[in-house]
């Protein structure tokens, strides 16, 4: 899965689950401030992400997280370093 898949996958989940206006959901915005989630939300977003995961998230990798790419990105590497 490419990045572009994930970043849609994303989307598609902050628009549907959490409301989120799309004109919002740009690579840089920041999940608390610009998106408005909250610890709770950044939960509920991890679990609708696990669907297509290879295998279960650390919640460590997603400590570091601040904006939309940064999620992007975590689970990309999940998912290749998974393949390696």
């Amino acid at each position: 899965m490419e990045k572009q898949e994930i970043f849609e996958k994303i989307k598609a989940a902050l628009i549907e689950d959490f409301d989120i206006d799309e004109a919002k959901l740009v690579p840089e915005a920041k999940l608390y401030e610009d998106l408005e989630l909250d610890s709770i939300d950044a939960v509920d977003l991890i679990v609708k992400l696990k669907s297509f995961l290879p295998r279960n998230i650390d919640p460590e990798v997603f400590k570091a997280v601040r904006t939309l790419q940064d999620v992007v990105d975590a689970i990309y590497n999940l998912i290749h370093s998974e393949s390696k």
